[in-house]
């Protein structure tokens, strides 16, 4: 389990002998917060508070795991990219590589039909932060950024951007909101279709942003439930029920990162692909 879970079940069994409440329980270590607390420690480390005109800027731990996904991406793909040379790739270089033509073969170039090496970059930061993000709340004494609405909005905000500049890139943007409108559509359907279309625009990147903050918020959430109920039932029998099925949906976690970042990307590019070359 992450380190936010592991450090879980100290903090429920010290709370078991004063009244154990499920719910603050498991919202304390779903919701953002201003403070780190280290696993297995009482040691917590606040974070600064930032306000610029009455607008909130503090630094947030979801904020601090993004900064770490970086910095791990930088020094990995910084390592790899030192071996570029070698005629035949392996280890991490192995991996990543592999990982890459993934992203180019089968997402962006099955799904953008038209220039997709323009958008492979993208797509690879995307996937790959996200991925990093999702991993690194599976180890202990990290949190998931991507189970922040926050950071699944911001990512969706990205993805919305790039969708509608490259349409206006290919068509201008006159001609890329008029390719919102299926072709042949009747006259009289017009002002019936053309506001469905226009709100089509905002609900994709809306979904983007509500299932990955929903999927990866779940695991968790299960977890952490599994865990509460040995302190609901106040009997040590009930570890033998809930740690297992616990391990279990980590596990399935790690499955979880993967697909998530996968679906992401892979919509995204769905997404920019219909806004490039739309069925006309």
């Amino acid at each position: 389990m992450s380190g936010a879970e592991a450090e879980a079940v100290g903090q429920a069994a010290e709370q078991a002998g004063a009244g154990f409440n499920a719910g603050e329980y498991i919202m304390h270590h779903i919701l953002d917060s201003n403070q780190i607390e280290i696993p297995f420690t009482q040691i917590v480390i606040h974070l600064p508070r930032i306000e610029v005109a009455g607008y909130d800027f503090s630094i947030t731990r979801n904020i601090v795991m993004m900064w770490i996904a970086g910095a791990i991406l930088l020094t990995v793909f910084g390592l790899a990219a030192r071996r570029s040379k070698d005629p035949v790739p392996t280890g991490l270089r192995g991996v990543l590589e592999m990982l890459i033509l993934f992203v180019r073969n089968e997402i962006a170039r099955k799904n953008i039909s038209h220039h997709p090496e323009k958008f492979v970059g993208y797509l690879l930061s995307t996937f790959f932060f996200i991925l990093t993000c999702n991993l690194l709340g599976l180890v202990p004494g990290f949190y998931t950024a991507t189970s922040g609405i926050g950071v699944t909005a911001g990512l969706a905000i990205m993805a919305f951007a790039m969708i509608q500049v490259s349409g206006m890139r290919e068509y201008g943007a006159l001609g890329h909101f008029k390719n919102l409108l299926p072709p042949g559509l009747p006259a009289w359907l017009i002002p019936i279709m053309l506001p469905v279309e226009f709100l089509s625009m905002f609900t994709k990147p809306f979904a983007l942003c509500i299932r990955l903050f929903a999927n990866m918020t779940a695991g968790h959430v299960v977890i952490l439930s599994l865990i509460s109920l040995i302190f609901i039932m106040k009997t040590a029998y009930m570890a033998a029920v809930s740690v297992p099925f616990a391990l279990f949906i980590y596990l399935l976690e790690i499955l979880v990162a993967f697909l998530q970042a996968y679906i992401f990307t892979m919509l995204t590019s769905l997404f920019i692909g219909m806004s490039v070359h739309p069925a006309h």
